[in-house]
């Protein structure tokens, strides 16, 4: 008989993915999601994109009694459910810690409470827990530095500094056992799930393992919440025929993850893994502009991104993964960037963009967390 596998946010971007995945390779799938209204839009009605051989339960992992029947009869747990966004979880902050921290709380009252026939939790984190990534001092070697401070960030001084002797740092890939410094209260909220996760799952014997998404992107990312990934935020806006809003100078870097790749990654760590924390990645850093005018050049447009060089709290300046570890285990990412956009691109042509982006970063300056700078066009 197939293994059952419940999907908290199944219903969502990565979910969703994930629930095709589970079904390619034979298990039987309950999806529970709360369609939330940023994500699903104003109607929140169940995707047609969604698996027809899922099971689907409308909830909120907040709900202790309804999520109690959705995990009786499963054998493994994929905990994706979350809300996604940096800039908004520094205003909207009950929402992020009751839906990220608390929701894992009753999860994992649930599975230690009441009986189940759960074998194995596999609980969606996130890069963003490492804040700044490691980087390279040609004097004093690696380093993992603290966030910039706002006196540099006011001078347009964008690029790492060594804290022993001022200059410019080179990223380094980041490996999972990085100190984790988290700059958002999204981060704090993921990093709570995870060591609530860990050390849960060790002391009741049920394996668990932490996924550390890095920034993935592709199909089903949707174009009209202004708080999703970057490459969704800036094909809403070119479909709009608006320049992409970046900030900083747009050389900041990350290590953008196709979908599919994400989830072959997942899959393998369901499959494989008994314990711990990997990281899910390319290994390959790319900077934000280059994400943006990629993404320009492939719709075919003719205008530039627009960079505001201003500092958005919570932002750091590079990571990028270090995936040694779940390289061990098989995994080798498939997409180049250009031809995930690709795919991305392709798949947005049949789909409504609403470009809220000026709306989102308007409540971010309403709300004192962007950092006005000195104009600059070369720092």
């Amino acid at each position: 008989m197939a293994k059952k596998v419940l999907v908290t946010g199944g219903a969502g971007f990565i979910g969703s993915h994930t629930v095709d995945e589970l079904i390619a390779q034979g298990y039987s799938v309950r999806v529970y999601d709360n369609l939330n209204l940023q994500v699903h839009g104003d109607r929140a009605e169940k995707p047609d994109f969604l698996h027809p051989d899922a099971e689907f339960i409308k909830g909120d992992v907040r709900d202790r009694d309804h999520l109690h029947q959705s995990i009786k009869d499963v054998d493994l747990i994929i905990h994706d459910a979350a809300e996604v966004g940096v800039g908004q979880s520094m205003y909207s902050i009950d929402q992020y810690i009751s839906t990220n921290v608390q929701g894992t709380g009753v999860l994992w009252d649930i599975l230690v409470n009441e009986k189940h026939n759960v074998e194995k939790v596999l609980v969606a984190s996130s890069m963003s827990l490492y804040g700044e990534g490691c980087y390279h001092c040609e004097e004093h070697g690696k380093i993992s530095p603290k966030p910039r401070p706002d006196s540099q960030l006011a001078e347009g001084q964008w690029e790492m500094l060594c804290p022993e002797c001022a200059s410019a740092l080179s990223p380094l890939p980041t490996g999972e056992d990085k100190e984790l410094d988290c700059t958002s209260v999204y981060a704090q909220s993921k990093k709570d799930q995870e060591v609530y996760s860990l050390m849960i799952g060790r002391a009741h014997n049920i394996p668990t393992v932490a996924c550390r998404y890095f920034n993935c992107y592709g199909p089903r990312q949707s174009l009209n919440n202004p708080y999703t990934g970057a490459a969704a935020i800036f094909c809403s806006a070119i479909k709009n025929d608006t320049p992409p809003l970046i900030y900083e100078d747009g050389n900041q870097r990350r290590d953008f993850i196709h979908v599919k790749d994400l989830v072959r990654g997942k899959l393998l760590l369901l499959n494989q893994a008994e314990y711990g924390i990997f990281n899910i990645g390319t290994g390959k850093p790319s900077s934000i502009l280059e994400l943006a005018e990629t993404l320009i050049e492939l719709c075919g447009k003719t205008f530039h991104s627009d960079v505001i060089y201003k500092f958005r709290n919570g932002d750091i300046r590079d990571c990028y993964a270090d995936i040694s570890k779940i390289s061990e285990l098989g995994f080798e990412p498939k997409f180049t960037l250009k031809e995930g956009l690709k795919d991305l691109i392709s798949w947005s042509d049949g789909q409504e963009a609403v470009s809220k982006v000026e709306d989102a970063h308007r409540q971010l300056v309403e709300k004192g967390l962007v950092l006005e700078t000195q104009p600059v066009s070369s720092k």
